[in-house]
């Protein structure tokens, strides 16, 4: 009996010391994540001012692109007694005088002119031959991305003295040509306008640009984030010359979209771009950015907060050795793994704020889950005070100043020289950056912050 009651006396002082060295054991139900599929989550429709510039050089380069060799040919001589043939001879040269471009084009002319009467078949026909430089001065209208113009010839230099042919010979007829040009001049011009009509059309690269800039660009592979322009209207100012460019204002309706998971689809459909005219756009360009952070890399920085510290009452104390979060019905969820004198893990439940002194994502209305609630006031209530909590709460917390950064250099990228093709460069300005909201994905943290600020895209250098 002795013997009986000494090992009743030592195992009861083992279990007494046992419970002294270990904490207890809790078992609070753990809620499950929410198993959404990932989703565009920001959609905001902006309007982007775009001061445009088109060079001259650019328009010059383009018609000299486009016309070549023969460029007018009138081969009936029965309706005006006229055939007609004009070829571009060299390179044509524009400039702008007092918003008016003025352009020196390299020109040989064949004209056949029928003169006399039908009658007993009294008539002739006489070639003529005329190679020289014109300068035309023409009123330029860009309407839906077209360059039209209105030209008057106001000059003719010849590099060849004006022929006619006769009898097998070239005879010069400068002397009655140049008091005639009359009869040519409005002939001409009407075909080199028709010409620029046609060959200065810059819509398909407005087109092609916008389709570059809607392409949806990864700007964090580890975040798998992707933000995409998908363009709505246009709105366009008229164009004015000055200075060797024509400049007008262009203002972009689009939709900015932030997304996370896999590259979202180009819906970009060129075909409803409509080109809408107004008279005045405000010069300014409203952006909305999302800074992402994911449950994994916040778990991270929120459980260095709590390194080296102790939460508890008296003797009672825990220590946070790991934190993890995530979402569930739109609410984040924090699971708190303790050491102490609880051991186990806890779940709190609260909604993401910013402050924006700090530069901080912090949890407001931050409270226990009702299991883990219920479980506390059973086995510790200490724990489940609402000093200790608040505590807790002052560690559940991070910075995304290097993430607003990061964002900021990603919009000034696209904002420095951008170009989305050749001879497209695309610059700007952008303000402080303002917070606007926090949302929620089954991925990650969202906190948008919104900025203003000016973009201007040129033309030049187009092939």
């Amino acid at each position: 009996m002795k013997y009986i009651i000494i090992a009743i006396t030592l195992l009861s002082l083992f279990v007494i010391l046992a419970s002294c060295s270990s904490g207890k054991k809790i078992e609070a139900l753990k809620p499950a994540p929410s198993n959404t599929t990932s989703t565009a989550y920001k959609t905001k429709t902006s309007f982007l001012a775009l001061p445009v510039e088109i060079t001259i050089k650019d328009i010059e380069k383009q018609l000299n692109k486009n016309l070549k060799g023969l460029i007018y040919n009138d081969s009936i001589l029965s309706d005006d007694k006229t055939q007609m043939k004009i070829w571009k001879s060299n390179d044509i040269e524009l400039s702008d005088k007092n918003g008016v471009i003025v352009s020196k084009i390299p020109l040989k002319i064949w004209t056949k002119v029928k003169y006399g009467t039908d009658f007993l078949n009294l008539n002739d026909t006489k070639e003529i031959f005329l190679d020289g430089v014109i300068t035309l001065e023409s009123k330029p209208h860009l309407t839906n991305w077209k360059l039209s113009t209105q030209s008057q010839i106001t000059d003719f230099k010849w590099n060849e003295s004006p022929a006619i042919l006769i009898a097998g010979k070239m005879v010069p007829i400068t002397y009655i040509i140049n008091p005639t040009l009359g009869y040519f001049k409005k002939t001409i011009a009407k075909e080199i306008d028709k010409a620029i009509d046609a060959s200065c059309d810059f819509k398909p690269y407005v087109l092609d640009a916008l389709e570059g800039i809607s392409k949806p660009v990864l700007t964090d592979e580890g975040y798998e984030t992707w933000f995409k322009v998908a363009p709505i209207e246009l709105y366009a100012t008229d164009a004015v010359l000055k200075n060797s460019k024509i400049t007008m204002d262009m203002g972009l309706k689009c939709n900015l979209q932030t997304m996370v998971g896999q590259e979202p689809k180009n819906s970009f459909d060129s075909k409803k771009i409509v080109l809408k005219p107004v008279t005045q756009i405000p010069n300014k360009a409203e952006v909305s950015l999302a800074i992402v952070s994911t449950y994994e890399s916040a778990s991270k920085v929120i459980t260095k907060n709590f390194k080296g510290q102790e939460f508890g009452s008296g003797s009672k104390k825990i220590t946070v050795q790991n934190v993890s979060i995530w979402e569930k019905d739109n609410k984040l969820i924090i699971a708190l793994d303790m050491t102490g004198s609880i051991n186990g893990t806890i779940y709190l439940n609260g909604y993401p704020n910013y402050n924006a002194i700090t530069k901080e994502i912090y949890f407001d209305q931050l409270d226990y889950v009702l299991n883990t609630k219920s479980v506390l006031l059973k086995s510790a209530n200490w724990l489940a005070q609402g000093t200790i909590l608040r505590k807790i709460q002052e560690n559940c917390r991070y910075s995304i100043k290097e993430n607003l950064e990061e964002g900021k250099n990603t919009l000034t990228g696209y904002l420095s020289n951008y170009s989305p093709m050749k001879g497209v460069f695309v610059n700007g300005t952008l303000s402080d950056l303002e917070f606007e909201k926090v949302e929620l994905t089954n991925k990650a943290i969202i906190a948008f912050i919104t900025t203003s600020g000016k973009v201007s895209v040129k033309i030049d250098g187009l092939d």
